[in-house]
């Protein structure tokens, strides 16, 4: 078995690892690289493979550096499933639809200026038709779920506490009379952070494959992020000015409207200041998350079930045309506008900071990473002036920042779900990091628990097999044990996805639907209340 690493190798987008089994060929993730010219440029990079030849695609989650190539990859030939949470399904139909979009815009641009140079015009990566023909071979799975995902190869979904919907991935592969068990962090989420639930405990692996983009810092806590942000708005209040926060869409965005509303019913800033959110894909993706509440930890649960949205509130405006966006920029006075992209590299934020970075009492407050190249990491390293659009507009407006409400975990969390493993790893390989960040976050894994890390290269590939263990010894717990372990994950996992499913669908149930659902359910009480298990 051998694993190779296209992308997050040094660096932290473009999530894709190829792995190749006696039996089967597949991918986990399948990520777009973003940030500097140069890493953008991999995009365009041939494939070591061929395509049509994988079997299928374990999508950890829908965010655009780990989902924006698929598109690109069924253009090319893939045919198989790409098998992902329905929350992740949900949130790529409209994430890969505008990424479609932005790649259509972005050679639309370069061929203007190409015509102009008498040279050829050239084809975006693909385009939307591209991206909404990739939606089909999704297949949406639950969480706590066993799949048979190819011949030799099963995998089992587990919350990443991330986004809604992400995951993190158990895989075992079977290659004769070996297993090799491979554990994909994903993006692990940090623990106690609202709306989603806490990443899950895992407790063996052969390999890790473990995200790196924190790995060498500490978030400050919930209550210091909360009180900061109430700062931030203060602030530019205070100033007359507007508060312009880049976020991602999906997730961050959500998250910030969940604080906002907190601060709001605590009085800790007005509530006179208006909120726009100027982001069409932020506008759908809030909608996703509306409808998929099973996702939701236990405190937004209860919020929901006492009738409160946590994503609404007075004051707050959902922009989704283009000439409200535009209307925006000559209003004058105090407001807040939430609009994507996070890392200021495209979308409807360009032209909010075309239009007020110049202006000192604009505060622009960033809550998300940044990665290296990108118009937001100029921003936040102190530019003095910066390009947008071919126009070099001068900075003048107050650069804020808190890094608190990342939907990455950081060192101490990421330390936290290492430990969980009461089987060392024959390795732990380290990926989706910054350069300088890897070496820090790899001694710090050698220090605190003593396990043997890889930092791989770009295009490196590793033999799995040699240090794979005996299927009966890869386990080191009583085998009875720990099928009763598995199976009380699956039950949690599927009681909190019913409930979830239930809650939804409970207005679309009659009264003869809700006798019969009720007698089933205490047929299922009894049974309970019947077995003692005792041996």
């Amino acid at each position: 078995m051998h694993i190779t690493f296209l992308g997050a190798a040094r660096m932290v987008t473009g999530s894709c690892f190829y792995l190749e089994t006696e039996k089967s060929k597949f991918l986990v993730d399948c990520g777009l690289f973003q940030g500097s010219s140069e890493e953008r440029d991999l995009n365009d990079r041939s494939l070591p493979f061929n395509p049509a030849d994988l079997d299928f695609v374990l999508l950890t989650h829908a965010h655009i550096d780990h989902s924006g190539y698929l598109p690109k990859l069924c253009q090319l030939g893939f045919r198989g499933r790409i098998i992902a949470t329905q929350a992740t399904t949900d949130l790529c139909q409209i994430m890969l639809t505008d990424a479609g979009y932005i790649q259509e815009m972005e050679a639309e641009w370069h061929n203007r200026k190409r015509v102009r140079q008498g040279a050829a015009p050239i084809e975006p990566l693909y385009t939307v038709h591209d991206a909404q023909a990739a939606l089909k071979y999704f297949y949406p799975v639950h969480y706590g779920e066993e799949i048979e995902a190819g011949e030799g190869v099963k995998v089992r979904f587990r919350d990443a506490g991330h986004i809604l919907g992400s995951a993190i991935l158990e895989i075992w592969v079977h290659e004769g009379d070996k297993r090799i068990k491979l554990v994909f962090s994903g993006d692990i989420g940090q623990y106690k952070q609202p709306i989603v639930r806490d990443p899950a405990l895992i407790e063996a692996a052969d390999y890790i494959i473990i995200e790196s983009t924190y790995g060498n810092r500490h978030h400050i806590n919930h209550e210091d992020r909360t009180e900061r942000l109430a700062e931030a708005v203060n602030r530019a209040v205070q100033a007359g000015g507007k508060l312009i926060i880049p976020s991602f869409a999906v997730g961050r965005t959500q998250d910030i409207l969940y604080h906002l509303k907190k601060l709001r019913l605590a009085g800790q800033i007005p509530l006179d200041i208006p909120v726009y959110i100027d982001s069409p894909m932020a506008v759908s993706a809030t909608e996703i998350f509306r409808r998929n509440s099973q996702y939701f930890d236990e405190e937004t649960y209860h919020l929901l079930r006492k009738g409160e949205n946590p994503f609404e509130f007075p004051g707050l405006h959902f922009v989704r045309t283009t000439e409200e966006s535009k209307r925006l920029n000559e209003m004058e006075g105090k407001q807040i506008i939430i609009s994507a992209s996070g890392m200021c590299e495209a979308g409807r934020i360009l032209h909010h900071l075309r239009h007020n970075l110049w202006r000192p009492e604009t505060h622009v407050l960033f809550v998300g990473y940044q990665a290296e190249g990108t118009l937001g990491r100029r921003l936040l390293d102190g530019a003095k002036a910066v390009k947008i659009f071919g126009e070099e507009i001068l900075v003048k407006a107050q650069i804020l920042k808190i890094e608190g409400f990342s939907a990455h975990a950081d060192q101490e969390a990421m330390l936290q779900w290492l430990r969980g493993f009461v089987q060392k790893p024959a390795a732990v390989f380290l990926v989706h990091g910054d350069a300088d960040v890897l070496p820090v976050w790899e001694q710090k894994i050698r220090e605190t628990l003593n396990m043997t890390t890889i930092i791989p290269e770009l295009g490196q590939r590793f033999d799995l097999a040699e240090k794979a263990t005996e299927e009966k010894s890869m386990i080191q717990v009583p085998d009875s044990q720990e099928q009763l372990r598995q199976l009380l994950l699956m039950l949690d996992e599927k009681y909190l996805d019913f409930r979830g499913r239930l809650r939804q669908q409970a207005n679309q149930i009659g009264p003869e639907g809700l006798m019969s659902l009720a007698a089933e359910l205490e047929k299922l009480n009894k049974l309970i209340e019947e077995n003692s298990f005792s041996s």
